[in-house]
């Protein structure tokens, strides 16, 4: 019911209450008959109370209200209060939406790393996902577009709304949707208010509990000045959790698995299983203030947010590094496919099965700031004016250390006929996974990363609205500008894996591995056991791990494991140290391939048009417009090419000559899109209707997709005939790690969607929609040309991402 009606309401029961007193009034006059009375002094004018009942703000913009009066197609989470989103993440959060799935890994394409919270989304399928506060751009330093949900702290929303189409006057970037995160200001309370919100979890893996403590205190205040309102919320929590996870590797076609075993069959046999324990660690911070002022027709905002989060996480974890075409099965169980169901694996040879057993520790420190001003100026009754000034801020880095030891497993067996993966181990096993003599230093593995992402933002939107209440409502127009710089900077190699004693160094000799038995190789291990794994509901055996103190004790605790692959080395040699190349870590900061720079400038102006026809038996509204954006990018990167020494005198194929070179260069993209956008929408009743939308958007490529770095290299085979040098099958290729030549992808949509809101907490809602994507960027193979000696451009056959 509206204020309207509700006025209205408690006007009528006010009146009814004076007519139904003066007839009772009349009864008791009727039933006494008493003499006639004297002429009645004049009375005061009865006064009628109106009484007005007015919902709250929190209902008025209730996440149905926004959905079902929306220009666009929207979903939307309101919190019932502040601090009152319904979960810990604003990831978790968002998949209670319709359409949108949460990444449950820590990253994209790391299946073995679980993530409690959530760490990305998709919207419809998709991962062009472009986010957005308070309708202003928003993004965390990872080298991409988005913001890392898990940076922000759900305690400072106040909703969290879900685009699904596009509409001209919404900044362009997103194909699957647009998540716009929205805070509370100081003029959505009558006055003063304050909010205190307290909350713990625990986690029964962890054995540990994790609060979290967010405040709210926000009042307004009328002066000559005009009105003014002040805000301030703050929020941190905490969450520890632990993961267990058992895991299979591939399966492979074998056609000798099991003795006597026809040739003619294929048997699927999997790489060996592993089982693994992550310790996680989050500390979230959030900071947010707003400031309102308000004055006849001009208002005004300021707002700044800050969002801090450091996690940490340590790991202990068995993983196979056999030889899958030299495992064999006995007592073997096999599903109608031939897939291994049950048995016992072996190495052929009888030297066991090489497993990792490694600890790895990562960090990482993210910090995102966002600086707005606002100014509005309503002019008159038909112009209205707004200016939009933003400066955000996003900054991470990190570390991720992992030290492994070796074990050779005698067997293994596994049951995979139940829904967990089982696996048995006699006591004789268990004890010789516990034996140091049976592990040996295997390999260590760094990397580091450090991003700073800024951009500068300015927007100015004017609104004409038109006189008569007809057709035509109001016309949207307005321009927007960006500048936006970016720069990560990554270890090269981006994953350092250097062997400390690894079989096939010695020719697969495993009696010349650092065993952590020898007094040479003594170093800090320690038994872990798995205690309460699986909740108790499943057993594995104990191993034995490098201390963490050795993966946080880099770069110094690898240069000491390191000595032990240069006393091996050593032996190898007969005591020759010049073959065995010292362990260097990776490099930081001083090679050009582990550094991104771009910068991206753009330019947008929109025009939409709202109208309306309410006097139709079923009226329709909606809006059309169009959106045309200019976008300028520029990219600093290398390109780097190395041949091999030709011989003297070789004769063959013959070799371009090409000068090895490292050159500098900056390259400039630019490309313009016309976003046309149309939204209609009917309603069939007051609780029924339904919404028709077309439109293009694009999404462009990720910062590290834009990378200006290329490797170019040429190659030849050489063979001695005669005592002559015969040269052969010359290759020229190249690696690039990303193209800044790429442009968005693009894509043309419609959506169809059917609202029956038959309650008012209640809804149900049919959509369909249709993506025609183009430009879809993809790693392939191309052909790029540098000149050789003469002039005469020779052709590179390169791989990297293409549109």
């Amino acid at each position: 019911m509206s204020n309207r009606q509700r006025t209205a309401v408690s006007v009528a029961a006010a009146q009814a209450a004076v007519l139904l007193g003066g007839l009772a009034a009349g009864i008791a006059f009727a039933q006494t008959a008493p003499a006639p009375a004297p002429k009645p002094e004049p009375k005061p004018e009865a006064q009628i109370e109106t009484v007005v009942v007015s919902g709250k703000r929190a209902a008025l913009s209730s996440a149905q209200k926004i959905k079902q009066n929306s220009d666009e197609i929207v979903d939307s989470i309101v919190a019932d209060d502040i601090g009152k989103l319904p979960d810990r993440s604003v990831t978790e959060v968002l998949q209670r939406i319709v359409g949108v799935t949460m990444d449950r890994t820590m990253a994209k394409g790391d299946p073995e790393h679980f993530s409690v919270e959530g760490s990305g989304i998709s919207i419809r399928g998709l991962t062009y996902v472009r986010s957005e506060m308070n309708g202003r751009d928003s993004f965390s330093a990872n080298g991409g577009r988005s913001l890392n949900f898990e940076d922000v702290p759900p305690e400072l929303m106040a909703a969290v709304d879900v685009y699904k189409n596009p509409s001209a006057e919404q900044i362009e970037g997103s194909i699957g949707g647009l998540v716009n995160l929205r805070t509370a200001m100081p003029f959505d309370f009558d006055g003063l208010k304050t909010a205190l919100s307290l909350q713990t979890t625990y986690s029964d893996l962890k054995e540990k509990s994790s609060p979290s403590v967010s405040g709210m205190v926000s009042n307004r205040w009328k002066t000559d000045l005009g009105e003014f309102g002040a805000l301030v919320n703050i929020a941190s929590s905490r969450s520890g959790t632990r993961t267990d996870a058992f895991q299979v590797e591939p399966y492979y076609p074998r056609t000798d698995a099991v003795v006597g075993q026809d040739p003619n069959t294929t048997l699927w046999i999997p790489k060996g299983s592993q089982w693994r324990t992550l310790e996680f660690d989050r500390k979230r911070q959030g900071l947010y203030g707003a400031l309102q002022w308000k004055k006849d027709d001009v208002d005004s905002s300021l707002t700044y947010f800050r969002s801090k989060y450091r996690m940490q996480w340590d790991e202990r974890a068995i993983f196979a590094q056999s030889d899958p075409y030299k495992l064999q099965v006995a007592n073997g169980e096999f599903g109608k496919n031939g897939q291994l169901l049950y048995g016992t694996l072996s190495n052929s040879d009888g030297s066991g099965i090489n497993f990792g057993a490694d600890t790895r520790s990562a960090y990482r420190n993210s910090e995102t700031q966002d600086l707005a001003w606002k100014l509005n100026w309503r002019a008159n009754d038909q112009w209205s004016f707004s200016s939009d000034l933003q400066y955000i801020r996003a900054t991470t880095d990190s570390f991720d250390s992992t030290v492994a030891t070796g074990v050779q497993m005698p067997e293994e067996t596994i049951d995979l006929r139940s829904g967990r993966p089982q696996l048995i181990f006699s006591d004789a096993q268990r004890a010789a996974l516990v034996d140091p003599a049976n592990y040996y230093w295997a390999f260590t593995m760094e990397h580091k990363d450090k991003s700073k992402a800024t951009e500068k933002a300015w927007k100015g939107d004017a609104r004409y609205k038109f006189k008569d209440e007809g057709f035509l409502q109001d016309l949207r127009f307005g321009v927007r500008f960006t500048e936006r710089d970016a720069t990560t900077t990554n270890t090269v190699p981006g994953y350092n894996w250097s062997p400390i004693s690894q079989p096939w160094q010695i020719g697969w000799d495993i009696n010349h591995l650092a065993f952590l038995n020898d007094p040479r190789f003594s170093a800090d291990t320690y038994v872990h056991n798995f205690n309460n794994f699986f909740s108790g509901k499943a057993s594995v055996p104990s191993l034995i791990f490098p201390t963490v103190s050795t993966t946080s004790g880099y770069p110094d605790s690898y240069a000491a494991l390191h000595k032990y692959h240069d006393i091996l080395c050593a032996e190898q040699h007969g005591g020759d140290t010049s073959a065995c190349a010292p362990w260097t870590p990776a490099s930081f900061g001083t090679d050009p391939s582990g550094t991104n720079k771009q910068r991206e400038r753009t330019q947008a102006a929109f025009a939409q048009l709202r109208f309306g026809m309410d006097d139709w038996k079923y009226p329709v509204d909606g809006n059309i417009g169009l959106r045309v954006v200019r976008t300028e990018s520029r990219a600093d990167g290398y390109t780097v090419f190395t041949s091999k020494q030709v011989p003297s005198g070789a004769t063959g194929v013959p070799v371009p000559v090409i000068p090895n070179f490292s050159e500098a260069g900056t390259f400039n993209n630019s490309y313009t899109d016309a976003l046309p956008s149309l939204n209609l929408r009917m309603k069939a009743s007051e609780k029924l209707q339904f919404r028709f939308a077309l439109g293009k958007g694009i999404s462009r490529p990720d910062f590290s997709q834009l990378q200006a770095y290329t490797t170019m290299s040429q190659d030849f085979t050489s063979t001695t005939v005669n005592g002559q040098t015969v040269v052969s099958n010359v290759t020229q290729t190249g690696t690039a790690s990303g193209n800044p030549m790429l442009k968005p992808i693009k894509s043309t949509q419609g959506d169809i969607t059917a609202e029956w809101y038959f309650d008012r907490t209640g809804s149900l809602t049919f959509a369909a929609f249709h993506k025609q994507l183009k430009d879809i960027i993809l790693n392939q193979t191309f052909v790029k040309q540098i000149p050789d000696a003469t002039g005469a451009l020779q052709n590179f056959i390169t791989t990297g991402p293409i549109n």
